[in-house]
């Protein structure tokens, strides 16, 4: 069933979930633009933390794959 808007032009399903995914996504953008920027300010050791967390993750995640093909391989 065709949706009809106040004007009388009638709307596809697939216009409407056009409209849908169109009206959803500025909303990801809008809210992607308002933290662009970072609000406050980190100090060099909040700096060296995340560093830290960062190589420490990767790490992690190279090991969790060579264990996945060691373990493929036999």
């Amino acid at each position: 069933m065709e949706k009809t808007d106040l004007t009388g032009k009638s709307e596809s399903p697939e216009a409407r979930s056009d409209s849908f995914l169109s009206k959803q996504f500025s909303k990801f953008t809008e809210i992607n633009k308002k933290y662009a920027k970072p609000q406050i300010t980190m100090t060099p050791m909040v700096r060296v933390a995340l560093l830290g967390l960062r190589i420490y993750l990767i790490v992690l995640v190279l090991v969790l794959v060579y264990k996945f093909f060691t373990l493929i391989r036999t």
